[in-house]
């Protein structure tokens, strides 16, 4: 149990105790600083402690987001200050430290321990994390009159209105915003009462979506529409889960694994779900399935290596820039440019309608449309951005770059030993390179001419990220690579022209995509890439293509269906077995995307 100490003098009839106690906290009362230092030594090391002064007056809430935010090892608000166990020791040495200076004198008028010691904290360099209170009170009043003051303003705030209102997030799709996040906030706070978590609400949400792929996946007009139902139920559960996260700061390293990758296997299910039921009605669209899956992954893929290129760029402006946020400003246009990127909930809520009442043909065709013309808007963009800002790329930047390159044994060691004559950037070498496999594949079909071309792309590849990722453009080499190496088994699966084909290769790229995702969200924790050896096992894009090439050069089309099943099952489970060990870890990441839409 978190351990809080109540620091000063009490006073009659405040509240503070019953609502430490409210959060989880077992109080505990010092007089002094030496007094508090006694008592935090006696907390075990591994438990949250916690530092309050008496007199504090302010919302609940404001304590709750200040004190029990498990992403945070140290964490304040005005009276109160928590440490975590990985912030421990700079708790311990900043109350020590004010223990020696104050020689145990007893606190008074306007003396505040806890933020004596967040100051303390401050000038040792520690990272404490402030929440934006907005419009809750915390504070220490100083006098009566001020604490008067205190307890009309906290009055006059609704604290489980604002509670609720933060709970939702604050910049989401259209649909989102106005179709599901006003009643969706009250399920979240519905299940936090009843003591559902959000992983169990995320598990909902994905068990939802499998039994709506099921109903798909039957062909009739019935299992359609039911589909449809239970795919816009299934989003609404997910947006319960992040709201439910942020109603009661329950961020876990076991959610963060579950919210960045549930999302990609519940779409990609329902892809799966609407090809078999065409194909019960006769009609093959596992094509179109696998080809939306590949674009809406190398969409994603634009997103997650623009952000990590320009997260900590230097003169990071650009004219581009100053005009998307002047458009920001203007407030139907906002609406319009989050519309037209097609987020998650635009995005279900149009497959579900067209499920329900087309064909899976049309939805996929839709589909495609809206996501094509989503990817380049959005890329388009980025592209301008980025020829006109004058950004200086990090080594950090040019290190996850490389990393979501996905680059395998071959690519690393022709790197290693190419002359680097040519004054080329990467994504000048990833454009030739990322042309060559597909173009020959669907020109040629599976033959040596295309395992000539994956040779040759392999060379390209290694030249591509021989140097650091630092160009203007050189953010577009991963999501080119997915590109190539996806659409290349795409397309040779279809020329094999026998049943299994595609649905072999959708699962191979899905396997393949979900280990692209996992390296995303470890470089998003600061975890870094996936270890090395994982990446040499599964060979790096390069590697992959150049075997898919081959084998649909070496095997007839059947025994190319079998190699590509082997192959996914072999590659699904090597990276899931390593990201379920790794997510599960104590030292794993809690990521929660709070950014663009996904």
């Amino acid at each position: 149990m978190p351990t809080a100490i109540l620091t000063g003098q009490p006073v009659p009839g405040s509240s503070i105790e019953g609502d430490l106690r409210a959060l989880g906290f077992e109080v505990r009362a010092a007089a002094d600083a030496a007094e508090a230092e006694t008592l935090l030594a006696a907390v075990p090391a591994d438990q949250r402690v916690a530092v309050v002064d008496a007199r504090f007056v302010g919302h609940p809430h404001a304590l709750r987001l200040g004190l029990t935010d498990p992403r945070f090892p140290l964490a304040a608000v005005p009276g109160a200050v928590t440490a975590q166990a990985a912030g421990r020791q700079a708790l311990t040495r900043a109350l020590a430290r004010e223990n020696a200076s104050g020689t145990g004198r007893t606190l008074v008028a306007s003396d505040s321990l806890a933020d004596r010691v967040v100051t303390a904290l401050d000038a040792d360099g520690a990272a404490v994390h402030r929440p934006e209170l907005g419009s809750l009170v915390a504070t220490v009043p100083a006098d009566p009159q001020a604490r008067n003051e205190a307890r009309q303003a906290v009055a006059a705030v609704d604290d489980e209105a604002v509670r609720l209102k933060s709970a939702v997030k604050a910049r989401d799709g259209f649909f989102t915003t106005f179709c599901v996040s006003p009643y969706s906030r009250y399920l979240a706070r519905w299940c936090a009462r009843r003591g559902l978590t959000p992983n169990q609400v995320t598990t909902a949400s994905l068990l939802t979506a499998l039994v709506a792929a099921g109903c798909a996946a039957t062909g009739t007009r019935g299992g359609f529409v039911a589909a449809g139902l239970l795919l816009v139920f299934s989003f609404v559960l997910d947006c319960t889960d992040g709201q439910l996260a942020r109603y009661s700061l329950q961020y876990s390293t076991l959610g963060a694994w579950l919210d960045a990758t549930f999302d990609r296997a519940k779409e990609y299910a329902y892809y799966a779900g609407l090809a078999l039921g065409a194909a019960r009605g006769g009609d093959d669209v596992w094509a179109l399935a696998l080809g939306a899956m590949v674009l809406q992954t190398c969409r994603h893929v634009v997103d997650f290596s623009f952000n990590e290129a320009n997260h900590d760029a230097t003169a990071n402006t650009s004219p581009t820039a100053a005009l998307s946020d002047k458009l920001d400003s203007v407030g139907w246009t906002v609406w319009v440019r989050r519309m037209i990127v097609l987020p998650i909930g635009e995005r279900w809520a149009m497959i579900a309608v067209l499920t329900a009442v087309a064909t899976p043909r049309v939805t996929f065709y839709a589909l495609l449309v809206g996501c094509a013309f989503a990817a380049t808007y959005t890329t388009a963009g980025r592209v301008l951005r980025s020829l006109t800002r004058r950004a200086r790329r990090t080594d950090r930047a040019a290190t996850a770059l490389a990393d979501l390159a996905d680059s395998g044994p071959l690519a690393q060691a022709l790197a290693r030993v190419l002359p680097q004559r040519l004054p080329v950037p990467g994504v000048g070498w990833a454009v030739v390179a990322a042309a060559l496999p597909p173009l020959v594949a669907w020109l040629d079909g599976p033959g040596w001419p295309v395992v000539a071309s994956a040779a040759l792309y392999v060379l390209l590849s290694a030249e591509a990220v021989a140097r650091p990722l630092k160009g203007a453009l050189d953010w577009l080499v991963p999501p080119l690579f997915r590109a190539a190496e996806y659409g290349t088994v795409l397309i040779l699966a279809a020329e094999a022209e026998v049943n299994g084909a595609l649905p072999a290769a959708f699962g191979l790229v899905a396997a393949v995509a979900y280990h692209h995702y996992d390296t995303v969200y470890r470089i998003r924790g600061n975890a870094g890439a996936p270890p090395a050896w994982l990446v040499r096992t599964v060979g790096g894009h390069e590697g992959r293509t150049l075997l898919v090439a081959v084998l649909a050069a070496l095997l007839t089309a059947e025994r190319f269906t079998v190699a590509l099943t082997v192959l996914a099952v072999a590659v699904a489970l090597v990276v899931l077995v390593e990201s379920i060990r790794f997510w599960a870890s104590a030292g794993a990441p809690a990521v929660h995307d709070e950014g663009e839409p996904a």
